[in-house]
């Protein structure tokens, strides 16, 4: 008999705690209850816990629980917190869970609270046979800055030789994503009134030569990495908001530029600082202005394993399906840089994430249930 609460009550169980990750401070929240209901589910089957302060301040955790004898085995990780959310949007309470058409409907239910229970139930089945480790991995912040995920690379622990990530994929293995790097650019000049220009320097005109040279800046990546794999086979560059000035007849002191990269497997996040960088030099020169290049935050590397590898083709094995690619970032880096093999696969699909009513179908729990046992039985039985 099962030391383990029914699936659907684990699954209430974690929808009904938040655990909203978000940069803005009165949105941001706890994921410890999360993570403590996770380590009490891990110690009634006999796992190995430990439990790591990610951020003091902010109350934020990272669980880690490990059975099964020796070193290495198979890693089954995720992250415990989920989007902020509107909920005027949508159809019913977001943090209780609903079932309707076959469906399973709560925040974070497909990204990726919904990933946890059932790695639970498959390791509990497979306990009293390993040979190799089994362990789940539980991160905090991965929806904002990835604090988890990167204090463990910090630590430098090796978790294990192989890494699962179950984020929504569609069932689908994915060996590879693009990175994400959000950067901001200040120009500073000097205010003046309009009907003199030459008593100031406009922040505003030295913005519009930026912006043009970005454009072009990305027109050369475009040649420099293309990788057909994706969907956008191209790194992408968005202008995302634009503040600057205060009033039509003075001349703009000060502008800002926020924007994001989406980077290419192959695309280094510092290398295309400092290609940023020096485009602005010149621009600065020419208007005489001030131009500072500010990140917004640390950054996630692109992600490859190789297609080719032992890994890969596992879980193509096990899936049925073909490894391929996401635009998204995952925390696969930061598990890679460790040393593990390194795979995205996970039951939802991301056109449900970040989405008001957020569901996980029902027919995807058996499918991804036994592509776990099957990966468990090759690598730690």
């Amino acid at each position: 008999m099962s030391s383990l609460p029914p699936l659907s009550v684990m699954l209430n169980d974690l929808i009904s705690r938040p655990s909203v990750s978000s940069t803005v401070a009165g949105l941001d929240q706890s994921n410890r209850a999360v993570i403590e209901r996770l380590a009490d589910w891990c110690e009634r089957i006999g796992m190995r816990v430990e439990l790591m302060v990610v951020d003091a301040a902010t109350d934020k955790w990272n669980l880690l629980a490990t059975t099964g004898p020796g070193k290495g085995g198979l890693v089954l990780a995720g992250h415990s917190d989920t989007v902020p959310f509107d909920e005027r949007a949508w159809s019913s309470d977001p943090f209780s869970l609903r079932e309707a058409s076959q469906c399973w409907y709560g925040l974070g239910i497909c990204d990726m609270k919904g990933f946890f229970p059932l790695a639970l139930q498959v390791i509990e089945e497979a306990q009293e046979h390993l040979q190799k480790p089994l362990t789940l991995l539980a991160t905090a912040d991965e929806e904002s800055a990835m604090t988890g995920a990167r204090l463990l690379q910090q630590r430098g622990d090796r978790l294990g030789d192989y890494v699962l990530i179950g984020e929504p994929t569609g069932l689908q293995p994915v060996h590879q994503h693009k990175g994400i790097m959000m950067e901001e650019i200040v120009v500073e000049g000097r205010s003046g009134h309009s009907s003199q220009p030459s008593l100031g320097r406009s922040a505003l005109e030295a913005m519009t030569d930026v912006i043009l040279a970005l454009r072009s800046l990305r027109v050369d990546w475009y040649g420099k990495y293309h990788n057909p794999g994706f969907s956008v086979p191209t790194p992408t560059l968005n202008l995302g908001c634009i503040h600057g000035g205060d009033n039509p007849n003075r001349i703009c002191r000060q502008c800002q530029l926020q924007f994001d990269v989406r980077l290419m497997p192959g695309m280094q996040i510092e290398e295309t600082r400092a290609a940023i960088r020096s485009c602005l030099q010149p621009i600065a020169v020419a208007h005489d202005v001030s131009i500072g290049l500010q990140t917004l935050f640390d950054g996630v590397s692109s992600f490859e394993q190789d297609i080719n590898s032992e890994w890969v083709k596992m879980c193509e094995i096990a899936s049925g399906r073909s490894s391929g690619s996401v635009a998204f970032a995952t925390e696969a880096p930061f598990f890679k840089a460790l040393g593990a093999e390194t795979v995205v696969l996970g039951p939802g699909n991301i056109d449900q994430a970040h989405q008001p009513d957020e569901y996980l179908a029902m027919d995807r729990v058996k499918p991804m249930q036994d592509i776990m046992r099957e990966l468990v039985t090759h690598l730690c039985i």
